[in-house]
């Protein structure tokens, strides 16, 4: 006769839990965007130094009553590059584009911004990446659009490129700016 074990019950139960959380995370809403515990809530401090060569970013530029595109960046990062011209064309269009580097070395930072154009009105140098982790970036390209009084409205994960860019991100801009 063959004995029953309880220890027998423990790999299938383990089994269904693993199953179960990845069916509630599959079934949950927006299950493509990673959640932010900043959104409503005032933005995190940004880096005391910027980019040599241009103006600093200030916790005062998130509160002048006017909407900021706030962009964690970085030289080295291939999709930031493939972001940059629609960064320049919403400076162009007149929006407030504020750009936080990210891990990056100052030298290579500002000859990015000299050789492809600087879209931003001020910048941070976050070089050892504390900014990212308090605004709770994961990796760069990563974007925040911050309303007037310093509220973060929307966090963006990603490159401001394709469809996602113009389905996602360019509606809550609008509804930011009441555009």
């Amino acid at each position: 006769m063959a004995r029953f074990s309880p220890l027998m019950v423990i790999p299938p139960v383990i089994f269904a839990a693993f199953a179960g959380l990845a069916l509630a995370g599959i079934l949950r809403d927006n299950a493509d965007e990673l959640p932010s515990t900043f959104v409503g809530q005032p933005a995190p401090v940004v880096p005391a130094e910027s980019v040599d060569g241009t103006a600093q970013l200030t916790d005062a530029d998130l509160r002048t009553g006017e909407v900021t595109i706030v962009n964690f960046w970085a030289s080295w990062c291939p999709p930031c590059r493939a972001e940059h011209p629609n960064l320049l064309a919403l400076d162009a269009q007149g929006y407030r584009v504020a750009g936080i580097n990210f891990r990056d070395q100052q030298a290579q930072a500002s000859e990015y911004l000299t050789n492809y154009e600087d879209p931003f009105f001020a910048t941070g140098f976050d070089l050892r990446g504390r900014s990212a982790i308090d605004w709770g970036v994961t990796a760069p390209p990563e974007t925040f659009i911050v309303d007037g009084d310093g509220t973060v409205l929307f966090r963006f994960v990603g490159p401001l490129i394709g469809s996602d860019y113009e389905q996602r991100f360019l509606p809550e801009l609008a509804r930011a700016t009441g555009g």
